[in-house]
């Protein structure tokens, strides 16, 4: 789960291999975090000494004595004041050596670091003999579709050949692409560099067809005809279509099903659905499930159930109720949706809206109940599609402050969250904040700057100084880590969820994939999830950068494990870039760290001020 926080972890993971040379340490002991002590000799952060990349330029971040100079293959480089670096260097396709010089001011070399770093292809390369990419093959994993659903199928072979694929009693040609636009990825954007190029190598097949009957069609096999040369080979996958008499429905097992676009954590996510939905299964993909209404889960998530028919459901009345939660002191409307069956849903939040649409269900609705001391205006409903209905929940207040969804037996239950019951003078009592310093522990350093120095201590330094200033400010304040614990993403998520606070902020400092340029990126970012967290996001990011008088880096709508929970607003901030050679100061500044937390501090009750009125 760790490493599932963002694609940007996976990127900046790799700078916490070990130091190239050995650096002690103190301690902070009002902050009981580890402070960096600077390395006195050349120091390499990043990359590793053997290093494989698909960007066509890498960064190198370190830093030596201040005094002399540094070199890479005999170039001078520049170096912060400090004497941190961190220039971009272009890569050859292939193996790329280079090496780091640190000389006194007397010219003497002093020290050497030798890198090697093989830069390979974004894409697979066709066989440089006669034959197939293996795993080029579709399909690699078993799939299930339905009857006169379009197929394709794909493989990369010898440029220049001639392919054609057997599938049941179907033989289909595969002609060449002419086209193969790569994607960037999506930590492009992070970079500026977010376009999509057309590369075009040989080598690339593709042909479609469809099934008009049910069968278990096997594993499809591929045969390459080349001059004389015949060579075949077969698919791992198996293809099943699908018979519509022998309906499999599967039911929600987990809490919540994750539900995607498509089948593999690739595809972007849509609304989880709950514990108990039932659905129609109508494709499978590996360990996959395609449901009738669109979404893709895990099939480790559901269970086969017996019905006789494709589970749909009457939707008829609707009401409403004000609940407090006991053992979290928050407020919530309730809305009750009595259902025939636990159907899938979605969910889309906007300004003062909360719309909730409701899969495979017909209205037969003429009663709708709202409590007068819920946070509810009015709630509107339309049948948009044969098996869609549309709810449209008008709100009071203009911010949204969560919201759960769960199944009571077959009665969809969607709560909404009051804003917090704030003093009549201007402070934080009445509401509660949690605090997730990113990263900890040995095994989980984050990313790290020219010396070495991991995120891991100085998130931790940020988040206790907030606390300090939270609670001044009357806030009851949640950790979800004081000390230099191994906290996995999971637990930190679901204490958002158990807490339930009128904020989640997770604190963070910055890093960039190979091709990014350390240099001269630099300043503050903030990233969302749900539209609830949205104002928050921009709004403190604004704050921040105008009254720290730092760049503004920019806010983001991301796929983040930790500002994916619903019961609150919640944020991840990126209060820097580690890797940049200059900023990286301000960061380990402890004046600087004093006056962010009190600055950060300050956004927040502006924030929760206006936004609870």
């Amino acid at each position: 789960m760790r490493r599932l926080r963002l694609i940007r972890i996976c990127l900046i993971g790799l700078l916490s291999f070990m130091a190239i040379w050995v650096t002690s340490t103190a301690i902070n002991a009002q902050n009981n975090a580890p402070s960096f002590v600077p390395p006195t000799q050349l120091h390499l952060t990043y990359p590793p000494l053997q290093h494989t990349t698909t960007s066509d330029r890498l960064f190198f971040i370190g830093t030596a004595p201040k005094d002399g100079k540094v070199s890479i293959n005999g170039k001078l480089i520049s170096t912060s004041p400090a004497g941190h670096f961190a220039p971009s260097l272009p890569l050859s396709f292939g193996e790329n050596n280079f090496k780091i010089e640190h000389f006194n001011p007397a010219g003497d070399r002093q020290a050497q670091i030798n890198v090697k770093v093989l830069r390979e292809s974004r894409i697979p390369l066709p066989p440089q003999t006669v034959g197939f990419i293996a795993d080029s093959l579709f399909p690699n994993v078993d799939i299930a579709r339905q009857p006169n659903e379009r197929i394709c199928f794909e493989a990369i072979a010898t440029p220049k050949s001639q392919l054609t694929v057997k599938v049941g009693n179907q033989e289909i040609a595969m002609l060449p692409r002419r086209r193969n636009v790569q994607l960037p990825a999506n930590s492009a954007v992070l970079t500026g560099k977010n376009d999509a190029n057309e590369e075009s190598p040989s080598g690339y097949f593709r042909g479609c067809t469809t099934f008009e009957s049910p069968a278990q069609l096997g594993k499809p096999q591929y045969e390459m005809r080349l001059g004389d040369r015949v060579i075949k080979q077969q698919a791992k996958g198996k293809v099943e279509i699908l018979s519509p008499k022998n309906i499999q429905v599967a039911e929600v097992v987990a809490i919540a099903a994750d539900a995607r676009t498509g089948a593999s954590t690739d595809f972007s996510r849509i609304t989880p659905l709950p514990q108990g939905t039932k659905a129609q299964v109508t494709g499978k993909q590996g360990n996959w499930l395609r449901l009738d209404y669109g979404g893709w889960v895990r099939d480790s998530l559901t269970k086969f159930v017996d019905m006789e028919l494709s589970p749909k459901s009457i939707v008829r009345s609707i009401d409403t109720k004000r609940v407090i939660n006991s053992q979290t002191n928050s407020i919530w409307t309730e809305i009750k949706i009595p259902l025939e069956v636990a159907v899938p849903i979605s969910i889309n939040q906007s300004d003062r809206l909360f719309t909730l649409t409701l899969h495979n269900v017909t209205a037969q609705t003429d009663t709708i109940s709202i409590d007068p001391n819920s946070i509810i205006n009015k709630i509107d409903w339309e049948q948009t599609e044969p098996n869609k209905v549309v709810c449209q929940i008008s709100l009071k207040p203009k911010q949204q402050w969560g919201y759960k969804v769960r199944y009571q037996d077959t009665n969809l239950i969607v709560s909404l969250k009051h804003p917090p019951q704030l003093p009549v003078n201007p402070s934080l009592q009445g509401t509660k904040i949690l605090i997730d310093a990113g990263h900890g522990s040995k095994e989980d350093l984050g990313s790290r700057g020219p010396t070495g120095y991991p995120e891991k201590d100085v998130t931790l330094i940020t988040s206790k100084l907030l606390e300090q200033e939270l609670q001044a400010r009357g806030a009851k304040v949640v950790m979800t880590r004081s000390d230099d614990s191994d906290v996995l993403l999971e637990p930190r998520v679901n204490m958002i969820n158990q807490e339930e606070p009128t904020l989640s902020i997770s604190i963070h400092y910055n890093a960039l994939p190979d091709d990014g340029d350390a240099i001269n990126t630099s300043g503050m970012g903030a990233f969302w999830y749900n539209p609830q967290a949205q104002d928050f996001a921009e709004f403190i990011n604004t704050y921040l950068t105008q009254n720290l008088n730092r760049r503004n880096y920019g806010v983001y709508w991301n796929n983040l494990a930790l500002v994916r929970p619903t019961t609150a607003p919640s944020v991840l901030l990126e209060l820097g870039f580690m890797i940049n050679p200059v900023e990286f100061e301000w960061i380990i500044d402890p004046q600087q760290q004093k006056l962010l937390a009190k600055t950060l501090a300050d956004g927040i009750t502006a924030w929760i001020l206006n936004a609870a009125k």
